[in-house]
């Protein structure tokens, strides 16, 4: 017997926050997007049965977890079975002892509906924080049009022909660096614990950095809050998608259209941290269209409306100042005038709740406008794995704090 879930129906499981009566948090999330045809082509999921095993890193750990799959691209049912969940040992081997079947209303195989996402039944396991899980899921031979996917993992996932998702370790046929059809990962915390949820575009996607290490800025994050014991109790998700924009749908859905889905819905959340706006900055001084240029007013509105968005939920957001990008592709005078008018929005006009300046963070000391060369992935845009981890670094742990004297403290 399948079950087919409805966005409505499901939703009411991702919108909820830290209460006295669920302590669910997400530890993990990936930002949706529908997979280009040319990925879709080759990875050739739906053709014929396929295990996917995805590599997962938690921030908060837990003795339950829950897991939601997602289908909100896709304009077909998808079918998916024999869900496990794994510590990793190693690539795509898993700790046998730690394996647990993962059900949803009782039920193995289920269908989830065109637009839809669904949350697993608890699965009672020992996730200790900052481990990696490995999630392994069986799509059988079916029509798919519409992968709901992410395509910046970072991280490697296994995809096997035939049913191998109990197996300790799998027959590889195809290694890619995406996600499929995950949304997010939750698990059952005590009353105080909630997450905290970065939004933004590849430099929070942690394009470029090295695969399987975890050396995002949030990756980074999520290991001080961990050791320290003021935030121990809070997790991080990241909703970065690379290429995205405030104000324009570029690479995914402009952050304006996406916030809901991504952030405010996300479980648990507490705490925002808004770094966006240096794609719309840069495709304004170099156009790749028509209506492609935006005004700083108009981004400083944009990042406005979040706040009060935000606000409106309960939710503390700060803003962190975009990074230098001189040298970058579509870097120009006038962007850089609009980049230093945005960070002093940031810094000085006290509509966020706390500012991270992570700026002054990664630039050129001798230099203001361009990143500090060990910093510099190599395009001048992009931080290094040592400039993401700057980046964590620099983050004053104070803003998370229960009832912190906020960090907002101007950059020079």
């Amino acid at each position: 017997m399948k079950l087919i879930y409805c966005l409505f129906a499901v939703s009411l499981i991702a919108a909820r926050t830290v209460t006295a009566e669920s302590f669910w948090i997400g530890t993990w999330a990936a930002a949706p997007l529908r997979a280009e045809q040319a990925h879709v082509d080759k990875v050739r999921i739906g053709e014929a049965e396929r295990t996917i095993r995805q590599t997962i890193r938690i921030s908060q750990g837990g003795s339950e977890v829950r897991i939601s799959f997602t289908n909100e691209f896709g304009l077909l049912p998808l079918q998916i079975k024999n869900v496990h969940v794994a510590i990793q040992k190693s690539k795509d081997t898993i700790d046998p002892a730690s394996d647990h079947a993962v059900t949803f209303d009782n039920l193995t195989n289920i269908t989830i509906a065109p637009g839809g996402y669904v949350t697993s039944d608890p699965i009672k396991m020992t996730a200790p924080p900052l481990s990696s899980l490995e999630v392994s899921v069986v799509l059988p031979e079916q029509k798919i049009d519409g992968i709901t996917f992410h395509g910046t993992a970072v991280s490697s996932t296994y995809i096997a022909t035939g049913d191998h998702a109990q197996d300790p370790s799998i027959p590889v046929a195809e290694v890619t660096h995406s996600w499929y059809f995950l949304k997010n990962i939750q698990v059952k915390k005590e009353k105080g614990s909630a997450a905290i949820v970065a939004i933004g575009d590849s430099i929070t996607d942690g394009s470029f950095s090295e695969y399987d290490v975890n050396h995002r800025w949030t990756d980074r994050l999520a290991e001080r809050l961990v050791h320290n014991r003021g935030t121990k109790h809070l997790s991080v998700m990241n909703a970065g998608i690379g290429g995205n924009r405030l104000l324009h749908n570029y690479i995914g859905q402009r952050a304006l259209d996406r916030f809901d889905r991504d952030v405010l819905s996300a479980p648990g959340v507490k705490y925002i941290v808004l770094l966006e706006g240096i794609n719309d900055i840069g495709f304004t001084g170099k156009p790749r269209g028509k209506g492609d240029q935006i005004t700083i007013e108009e981004l400083i509105a944009a990042m406005k409306q979040l706040i009060d968005r935000a606000h409106a939920k309960g939710l503390e957001i700060f803003g962190a100042t975009l990074t230098p990008y001189e040298g970058a592709r579509y870097s120009t005078p006038e962007g850089e005038q609009m980049r230093q008018t945005m960070n002093a929005f940031i810094r000085k006009s006290g509509n966020f709740d706390g500012v991270i300046d992570f700026d002054k963070a990664v630039r050129d000391p001798g230099n203001s406008t361009a990143l500090f060369a060990k910093y510099d992935h190599g395009d001048h845009l992009h931080p290094s794995d040592a400039g993401y981890i700057a980046m964590g670094d620099a983050i004053d742990l104070s803003l998370f704090s229960v009832n912190p004297q906020k960090a907002n403290k101007s950059g020079d």
